[in-house]
């Protein structure tokens, strides 16, 4: 005659607990992690991505505040908006880096600067290519502002904002304009003395510090290619391969229209830069406030300002952050702001026709 074992009771069950070790916790396997920091991303592009691609300047949607903690040392990122973007970062500050599992015996750091760079891109990629013909300009309306020295005085003096308009040819075979301060500057080709081109030259030999949209389309759209290219070709320019780097992407993004691809890989290429970060509340030449990517030099800060609902780029400030012989901490030292951008038929007129021509 059999038995059937009784079922053990509870107290008999805390003290097996008890005497057995506990099993150790199970470590994600790095493939484990990469497919956990993976679908994160993925949720975090949907969340945060254009409701719709048509009209992405009024589809974005707020950040809210967001913890996604993951086991085994994934991705955990907290971004903390109170209904706009709030990098964490505040002035002067270094950015605050999740490290996140890559390949074995390395890692990726996110920072505040990469997701937001990260969600511009997004919006920039979502926008339509224009059509653009070889025989036409891109034409850049803004507001400027720059600081300039003396020779018997080196501290910096901020100019009085004015109106700037500029006019670049597609393909570079026909000579810019520029508008400004009540004149009309050829941008290529000897000019008479009145100011008339004489046998006009254009752009034939675009470089990035001097590009043309067509010159623009060329360059590779994915970012690590792109920002490869921007370090070779501004080798030995400026101050430093870094700074040098992210004040050329900041000038393309100021007056020139690039193809939207483009655009997405320059600013992805941009949160690459080391030493980039957010500044939580800027404001642009023409007193709109919005959220900064920036970077430090030589005791001044560039700030690219973006509105902080739809991510449109509006402008950039330059701004001391420390005591220095040629200017004070809280200077602002240039200050920008784009009011309009399109694509012109002629050089001198406003896009949209030969009706109605822009004025210096």
């Amino acid at each position: 005659m059999s038995t059937t074992p009784s079922r053990p009771t509870p107290t008999e069950h805390e003290e097996l607990a008890r005497l057995l070790p506990t099993p150790p916790e199970r470590e994600l396997s790095p493939r484990h992690q990469q497919l956990l920091k993976a679908q994160l991303l993925r949720e975090f592009r949907q969340d945060t991505a254009p409701a719709a691609a048509a009209k992405p300047r009024f589809g974005v949607r707020r950040l809210s505040i967001a913890a996604v903690p993951l086991a085994a040392g994934a991705l955990a990122v907290t971004l903390a908006t109170n209904g706009a973007f709030d990098g964490g970062e505040r002035p002067g500050t270094e950015p605050r880096a999740a490290t996140v599992p890559g390949q074995p015996g390395k890692a990726t750091t996110v920072t505040p600067a990469a997701v937001l760079l990260d969600r511009i891109a997004t919006v920039a990629a979502a926008r339509p290519a224009p059509a653009v013909r070889d025989d036409q300009f891109v034409y850049v309306s803004s507001t400027v502002a720059w600081s300039s020295q003396s020779s018997d005085d080196p501290t910096f003096r901020l100019d009085t904002p004015h109106s700037r308009k500029i006019w670049l040819s597609v393909d570079g075979s026909q000579p810019g304009l520029l508008h400004e301060r009540g004149k009309a500057v050829p941008l290529a080709g000897e000019v008479d003395k009145g100011g008339r081109p004489v046998n006009p030259v254009g752009n034939p030999h675009p470089t990035l510090n001097s590009p043309t949209y067509r010159y623009l389309e060329s360059l590779p759209t994915d970012p690590d290619a792109l920002l490869k290219r921007i370090y070779d070709e501004t080798r030995g320019m400026g101050n430093g391969p870094d700074q040098q780097a992210f004040v050329t992407i900041g000038d393309l993004l100021r007056e020139q229209i690039a193809p939207p691809k483009v655009s997405a890989a320059l600013y992805k290429a941009a949160a690459k830069i080391p030493g980039v970060t957010v500044v939580e509340d800027s404001v642009d030449a023409a007193g709109r406030h919005g959220v900064a990517v920036a970077r430090v030099h030589a005791g001044e800060r560039t700030e690219w300002i973006f509105d902080k609902k739809s991510l449109e780029f509006l402008g950039e400030r330059g701004v001391m952050v420390e005591n220095t012989a040629w200017a004070k901490k809280g200077q602002v030292t240039a200050t920008t702001a784009v009011l309009g951008r399109g694509i012109a038929d002629e050089a001198g007129e406003a896009p949209g026709g030969t009706k109605g021509r822009a004025k210096a």
